[in-house]
């Protein structure tokens, strides 16, 4: 069995070099709520000499709060930062000569999408633009799963291996204390539960169904390097190939 982990980079984290060389495709801030063209060139170049797959974050233009608060701007304003991210992204990838793999929406834009569909469909609107033979990475029984369908877009699921879920399929939120899994163990075991049962237990003990291709640990979690490090050990043993 193989299977993709990815993790959000080019955010200003010092341990990334680190990182890269467990995970199998990555998630490169594009300036929305961080990034600038050095970050982006230190990033890809980072990607090419571990062979991980290359993803765009688009977000929300706040660095402020770092993308992870809903912005109440207009639709020709998002889908004009959207453009904006994008192609200066798209930019520095051809400096490379690199193709993209990959779309993953960052922070509070990528929670509303998956359960408004008017934001979804402006998201996609723009971003069918750019993803001929590129994969939009979208939450599993979500809005913008069900429009970049109807619009014929390459999809990946996505599930987050650090993070606990609502009944709803829905992340924690981050402000309650239990949103985050740092302990590797019991990131082993979250994801060993959607990857062998195809379920996930949520943060009342129930389990509901989950479909994922690409699990996500967030690079800014404390115990991310011991998490990696800890799944690559022990999901090897079971016959999973990370790649």
């Amino acid at each position: 069995m193989k299977i993709d982990i990815n993790c959000d980079v080019g955010e200003g984290v010092i341990n990334e070099h680190l990182l890269m060389p467990y995970i199998s495709s990555c998630n490169i801030a594009c300036g929305g709520h961080f990034g600038d063209e050095r970050t982006i060139d230190n990033t890809i170049k980072l990607a090419i000499t571990n062979d991980v797959k290359i993803g765009v974050h688009p977000s929300f233009p706040d660095k402020e709060n770092f993308g992870r608060k809903v912005m109440n701007i207009s639709k020709d304003e998002l889908q004009k930062s959207i453009r904006n991210q994008m192609d200066l992204f798209l930019e520095r990838l051809e400096k490379f000569d690199c193709k993209l793999h990959h779309v993953k929406p960052h922070g509070a834009l990528y929670n509303l999408m998956s359960k408004d569909e008017v934001a979804a469909e402006n998201f996609v609107e723009v971003i069918q633009e750019y993803t001929n033979n590129v994969f939009l990475y979208v939450p599993y029984r979500s809005e913008i799963e069900q429009v970049a369908l109807c619009n014929n877009i390459n999809i990946q699921y996505e599930a987050f291996a650090d993070r606990n879920y609502n009944e709803d399929l829905s992340l924690v939120s981050r402000q309650c204390k239990n949103a985050l899994i740092n302990n590797p163990n019991e990131v082993y075991k979250h994801i060993c539960k959607m990857v062998f049962e195809g379920k996930v237990k949520t943060i009342n003990g129930n389990q509901k169904e989950m479909t994922a291709d690409t699990f996500c640990i967030h690079g800014d979690n404390v115990n991310s390097l011991k998490i990696l490090e800890f799944l690559h050990q022990e999901l090897t043993k079971k016959g999973v190939i990370i790649g």
